[in-house]
């Protein structure tokens, strides 16, 4: 996966529930592994790679049209 960085960014944070399919979280659990990290923060920060990049999709394809 290239430009994902594990950080150990500290955020004010707010409890929510969500259910993950059981092998996502033994993935989750095998690669954050003896890394310096715990699975909400790779979840987050997973997250907010994705969105990131998805804006940047975004900006693209929205960049594309208007050519």
């Amino acid at each position: 996966m290239t430009g994902f960085k594990l950080k150990e960014d500290k955020y004010e944070t707010e409890n929510k529930s969500i259910r993950f399919p059981v092998p996502l979280i033994e993935k989750i659990e095998n690669f954050i592994e003896g890394k310096a990290t715990n699975f909400s923060s790779f979840v987050i920060q997973a997250c907010e790679y994705a969105l990131d990049n998805m804006e940047d999709d975004n900006m693209e394809k929205s960049n594309n049209n208007n050519k």
